[in-house]
């Protein structure tokens, strides 16, 4: 299910991808290539609430702009669980693709990550599907959101979490 869910993501980004038939003719800018670099924190859902109470994280992004509308990049970070007694910390570290949809130069935003979340400190499991859908403003050098973050991990062990985050964009020059 897991793989179907990521294939079904992919293809639904084909169009997307197909814009730029020649990588010859990118050029990258300060306008439409910049990394992302920012903090998150939520409250744990589902099974990770049972283990612990609150999240902090660290969220990098290098983003591609297609057009003033649709870009792409690859995301990853780490999500810290602060484990309740007598669970100790565990975390999630993700591998992932993003896109996001900017319906205006300055204003809201919608977007996701879709990828491999690595679980740390948690015994006998790697990791599973990872998904963070997102909901945000931007302007040109900020982006505050509120997220969904799920990884649908080995074992039937699903790590949620919604929260909130703030990301710096750094120009490339």
């Amino acid at each position: 299910m897991k793989r179907l869910i990521l294939l079904a993501f992919m293809l639904g980004l084909s169009p997307v991808f197909a814009q730029v038939t020649d990588m010859e003719d990118v050029e990258i800018t300060p306008d439409n290539s910049w990394l992302k670099a920012g903090l998150t924190a939520g409250i744990p859902l589902g099974d990770a609430s049972d283990a612990s109470s609150f999240t902090l994280g660290a969220d990098i992004r290098g983003q591609y702009l297609f057009n003033p509308n649709i870009a792409i990049g690859l995301a990853s970070g780490y999500t810290h669980y602060f484990g309740k007694d007598p669970v100790e910390d565990f975390g999630v570290i993700p591998a992932a693709g993003f896109f996001r949809y900017y319906f205006t130069p300055d204003g809201l935003f919608l977007g996701t990550d879709v990828g491999y979340g690595f679980l740390a400190n948690i015994d006998n499991n790697d990791g599973g599907l990872y998904v963070n859908p997102q909901i945000g403003y931007h302007n040109r050098d900020w982006n505050f959101y509120a997220y969904y973050q799920n990884t649908f991990a080995e074992y039937d062990l699903d790590l949620q979490s919604v929260g909130i985050g703030i990301t710096y964009n750094i120009r490339f020059k």
